[in-house]
Order: C-alpha cells, then structure tokens, then sequence
C-alpha cells in the first residue's frame, strides 16, 4: 500500500459489509483488485441504457462541435449581458467536475467562473441560508457553474446529519421560491442531477482510493455515501419532487458514461439557448434514453 494513500486516509476503515440490490456484499476498499461484481455492472448498474461506452473517436468529434457552439455562447453573453447558471449536483463520483470542465474548457475566465464554495464560516452560518449563494450569482455576461451549490441542505446535510429536519423543510419550501427569483430577473438557470449506478460509484471511488493523483479526494464522506446509498436515494428522490418546477426544472443525466453525460450536459444547455450563429446541426440530438427531466425521468 502506497504510504500516501495510508496516511491520508487512516481513518477509513479497510472492509464494508454492503447490501447491493439485495445481495451481501463485502468489499475491501484497500484492495487494489476490484471485485468482479464491480467490474461486471460498472456500466450497466442501475438500469444505464446503453450497454457500451461511447467510441472516444465520436466523443471527441462531438465534443469539440459542441464546445465551439459554447464559445459562440460566451460572445453572445457578452455582447448582450445575458446571464446563464448552471448547477451541477449527484453523487459523489458522479462526474461533476469533470463535466464542468469539458464546459469551461475553451470559455475565457474573465466571463466564465466555477462555484465550489468551502464549508461557510461562522459568519456565513449566521447569514440567510442562500446569502453566499446569490452573492455568486453572475452579473451581466457571465456564465457561472456551480459544483454543489445551495442543494447541498437538500441532500448531503441532512444524510450527514449537518442541518436539522427543520432546516431540510425549510430549505425545500425556500429553494423554489428563490430560484423563482433568479429566473424572474432573467437569468437562464439549469439544474443537473448526474444519476449513477452504485457499482459505478464503487468503481470510481476504488479508482480514487489507489490512484496517486486523485487519493487525496477520497474521504470520510466517500464512505458515507457507500454505506448510505439508500438513504441517499430517498433524499435525493425527496429534493427532486419538492423542487422540480416549470421555471427551474431539474434536469437528470445518466452518467455511468461519462462521455454521453458531458455531451448530454452541452447539448441540453445549447439547445435551450438562442445565440446568434447557433448551429442547429452541431448541437444534434438529445439522447434521450440518458437525459431527462425530474421525478418522472429516475423512476
């Protein structure tokens, strides 16, 4: 075991005893080899439609289309001072990140900026809930992405035990009402929810564990998502109902491949927005056995 990996997590425990689809499952997450029941339904876990990954020749070509059609976006932006907000959300090792990034990737910082707020401060924990939320709202031309955002409280908190089931309620009542807020001064918002199997989280989070560049993301809260899925699900299940609406819909993504996920991300967000020069035939089809909207779509 690299020495790294031990020192930065010392406090994981090595074994879980978890109930997969109702199956006993033991897995050692200090064991380099990744158990074949895994490895078997890391794609295919939790009903993922597409039984492939997409061919990294046809991601990359409609990668790059899509991310040209994103800088026409940002000079509309700022030619016109509109405003977009995009929140990413899901699970741990749902793929957040790195979505975001194939987002940013071609974007001018000056105009494209990424919201991953720490934990607030004393001061923060005095203010209004959203406060440090809408103070990272954009101004004119901006484009903003949030990984994690205000729906923190929706889910992780109150899972994790951070906020109290007074809170939780008061949040699911406030959120809707302040996103109508957003929307109503015209700001574009759009709301992802990266839907993974949990072999497929198992998976990337085994990656983390023995990887040298990414074991320092592994953490406590990983192992809590492990032995928490269920109770994950139901507050996720829970947020999705109480805050999908007409103005802010949440939209879902499959993301057990990543490639499909970050495209379906791209699209989804070009094909709601009128920009000048847009190109209806770069943009291309929703796939919509992978992107979809709210409640209805993770049933």
């Amino acid at each position: 075991m690299n020495k790294a990996l031990d020192n930065d997590t010392s406090e994981i425990r090595k074994s879980l005893m978890l109930s997969v689809d109702g199956v006993e499952r033991l897995f050692d997450i200090d064991d380099p080899k990744l158990p074949g029941w895994i490895e078997d339904h890391a794609l295919t876990g939790g009903g993922y439609p597409h039984d492939e990954k997409l061919k990294k020749k046809t991601y990359e070509k409609q990668l790059e289309a899509l991310q040209i059609e994103l800088v026409k976006v940002q000079n509309w932006l700022r030619e016109s001072g509109e405003r977009v907000v995009a929140v990413f959300e899901g699970r741990d090792a749902a793929g957040k990140g790195g979505s975001i990034k194939r987002v940013r990737e071609y974007l001018s910082p000056r105009t494209a900026r990424n919201v991953a707020l720490v934990k607030p401060t004393e001061t923060e924990r005095g203010q209004w809930y959203f406060q440090r939320y809408a103070a990272q709202l954009p101004t004119a031309g901006e484009f903003v992405t949030f990984d994690r955002s205000w729906y923190n409280r929706g889910v992780i908190e109150p899972v994790m035990g951070f906020c109290t089931p007074q809170e939780h309620e008061k949040f699911l009542d406030e959120a809707p009402k302040f996103e109508r807020m957003i929307v109503n001064d015209g700001i574009h918002l759009f709301k992802f929810w990266l839907n993974i199997g949990r072999e497929t989280q198992l998976k990337r989070f085994h990656a983390r564990r023995h990887s040298r560049l990414k074991y320092w993301k592994f953490s406590s809260v990983d192992l809590a998502a492990m032995e928490r899925w269920d109770d994950f699900t139901r507050m996720r299940d829970l947020m999705i109902e109480r805050t999908h609406t007409d103005y802010a819909p949440w939209t879902v993504v499959l993301a057990n491949d990543k490639r499909r996920a970050r495209l379906g991300v791209i699209r989804h967000m070009l094909a709601a927005l009128s920009y000048p020069g847009r190109n209806v035939e770069a943009i291309g089809e929703e796939d919509k056995k992978v992107v979809g909207a709210g409640p209805a779509f993770l049933r």
